[in-house]
């Protein structure tokens, strides 16, 4: 049912692209007055660099590495979310920050935005898709379309155009 949602769960890539999923999120929020989670995902580092990594450092450097480049990163990607809710908001006043929780995870996307849903019990998930013709995405589908069909939830997909 449409009135009941009081949480809103933005999913991002950072692309320049997104602002129209975005700005959907936003709509949203301002009708039903609700409370949006802003979410990017940062990918894990796949098995085969992790074990790269390990073939030429100890186990404990390599963790320690990449906790710290992880930390930094998110810092990073946390300071450009909150430059452009700054931005989109002054250029629609429908939404207050204080309405907006900034959360970056690190995961496997359509997993993290899963789980996170399941935190912050959102009532939808707003996130956009590219139409991707790689090799990729015919065989492994989009995080988009993998998040669409293990959500327990409401997924509005808005379609992108770079």
């Amino acid at each position: 049912m449409l009135s009941d949602f009081k949480k809103i769960l933005y999913v991002s890539d950072l692309d320049p692209g997104a602002r129209p999923a975005f700005r959907a999120a936003v709509s949203l929020c301002s009708q039903y007055e609700s409370k949006l989670t802003y979410l990017h995902v940062l990918e894990s580092i796949s098995g085969t660099a992790r074990g790269i990594l390990s073939n030429m450092m100890d186990k404990q450097d390599v963790e320690a590495l990449l906790k710290e480049g992880v930390a930094k990163l998110r810092d990073k990607v946390q300071g450009r979310l909150e430059r452009f809710c700054e931005q989109e908001l002054k250029e629609h006043h429908t939404l207050k920050p204080s309405q907006i929780d900034i959360r970056v995870e690190e995961g496997t996307p359509w997993k993290t935005i899963l789980k996170v849903a399941d935190e912050v019990d959102a009532d939808v998930i707003v996130m956009g898709t590219r139409k991707n013709r790689t090799l990729e995405q015919v065989f492994l589908g989009s995080t988009a379309s993998k998040a669409l069909s293990h959500s327990k939830r409401p997924v509005l997909v808005i379609p992108l155009f770079d």
